[in-house]
């Protein structure tokens, strides 16, 4: 396996384990099948991981030999018997990565920064898709965006939302306001 496909493999093991989903066949081992329905994987979590925009991309090759490194450790300090044919963490089941991660993102781990911005991209991609155009994103039906109730556009390609959140309006539009909803 090389260094890229490890990569992956692992980083979609973490962003399972952070917004879990199902498996995508029989085969796969990343995504630990946790949840049903898509998770951060099937969300793009590898995608946004990968943004340039986001500041970690030259990390993540370190992060992922680390993150790997701790599944050995752990596998060992528990007497786990890990799979040689995935990375370390992807072996892991999901309640030990699970355990894992909050060992790594608890106060006092000297590298917890590292894996809460991992962990914040991750759920990043699946409730609010940064690195897709939200009309793309739509139009994709993205499954954290529709999960979380996100509605679709007019067909014009305007969002406009005629029930108030709260169930009522919360204040007046000002009088001076036009009809498209600008400030005059």
């Amino acid at each position: 396996m090389d260094a890229e496909d490890v990569q992956t493999l692992t980083l979609e093991a973490f962003a399972d384990t952070i917004v879990p989903g199902e498996r995508r066949s029989s085969q796969d081992r990343a995504i630990a099948g946790a949840a049903t329905g898509p998770g951060a994987v099937q969300a793009g979590a590898l995608d946004l991981l990968r943004t340039p925009a986001t500041g970690v991309t030259a990390g993540l090759g370190p992060m992922t030999d680390a993150l790997n490194a701790h599944a050995t450790a752990y596998a060992a300090e528990l007497g786990l018997e890990l799979d040689g044919d995935v990375p370390a963490f992807v072996g892991l089941t999901y309640e030990h990565r699970s355990a894992l991660v909050a060992r790594l993102v608890a106060p006092g781990h000297p590298e917890k920064d590292g894996w809460i911005l991992l962990t914040m991209f991750s759920y990043m991609a699946y409730d609010s898709a940064p690195h897709l155009h939200t009309a793309d994103a739509m139009a994709a039906d993205h499954p954290g965006l529709l999960a979380l109730g996100f509605g679709k556009p007019d067909e014009d390609g305007l969002w406009r939302f005629r029930d108030f959140s709260y169930g009522r309006a919360l204040a007046r539009p000002h009088p001076d306001t036009t009809p498209s909803g600008s400030p005059a």
